[in-house]
């Protein structure tokens, strides 16, 4: 079964044309990532396939399990399947996160408040994650890697059907990349369908993708397996030809 669907999509941010004319599929079950250098349009693409208002679709369709999202909205995109993993988790002082995730699993899953608390503190233990995190502000005070942590928690909770992870490594150390790479694994191999996004390759040391693209100036210029991650590794994005296809030897 197709997951994701993007066709020939263009997007624009504040007058200015990010993507310009992306096509890929995403397969239930698959797990892809999405590399590039910055200001190739990573972010641009995830958030366009979350909904978030401030990216303009000005050509192209993005469907989600055979029906055309284009145009909904990020709530009804969530309440579909959709799940974003920001790249920088925004604090908000005075909600508690254990208070979040009752509120998220109440409208995301139809859980009760009380089911949900139980559900909340069995998760943090099956993740190794410090149940004092649960009384603190939302992200207040964090990390990168407790922001990225809590995400993950997130995700675990909700159980979507296609994740999007929005460079999930970027700041984070090499216990907190395990634990985050961890989850991620358990998702995919439960079934959750995953576009990663990623500059590095060490994430992927402890994951299985099916594909890899690769994203320049707003295009995804080639797509292959984990032998184009180390081409990048070794080379940098430089190695990839812009043009639409080739890899320089």
């Amino acid at each position: 079964m197709l997951m994701l669907k993007v066709k020939n999509l263009h997007v624009k941010v504040a007058d200015k044309e990010i993507l310009k004319g992306v096509d890929f599929e995403l397969a239930s079950g698959e797990l892809h990532v999405v590399m590039g250098p910055n200001g190739s349009g990573k972010s641009t693409l995830a958030l366009t396939i979350a909904g978030h208002p401030k990216y303009e679709v000005v050509n192209g369709r993005i469907a989600f399990e055979g029906e055309d999202i284009t145009g909904a909205k990020p709530e009804e995109r969530a309440r579909k399947g959709i799940f974003l993993s920001f790249q920088h988790p925004v604090e908000v002082e005075g909600v508690k996160i254990i208070q979040f995730l009752q509120r998220v699993l109440k409208n995301l899953r139809g859980i009760d408040e009380v089911e949900a608390y139980d559900m909340i503190f069995r998760a943090v233990q099956e993740l190794g994650l410090e149940g004092s995190i649960l009384s603190r502000e939302l992200n207040v005070g964090f990390s990168g890697g407790e922001r990225k942590k809590l995400e993950m928690l997130q995700a675990y909770l909700v159980k979507p059907k296609l994740l999007i992870l929005d460079e999930p490594d970027s700041g984070v150390d090499v216990d907190s990349l395990k634990v985050i790479a961890g989850v991620i694994a358990k998702l995919h191999s439960e079934g959750t369908s995953i576009l990663l996004i990623t500059h590095y390759g060490r994430i992927l040391e402890y994951l299985n993708p099916q594909r890899v693209h690769v994203l320049k100036d707003g295009k995804l210029v080639v797509s292959g397996g984990m032998e184009l991650v180390k081409l990048i590794e070794e080379k940098g994005f430089a190695a990839v030809d812009a043009d639409g296809t080739a890899v320089k030897a």
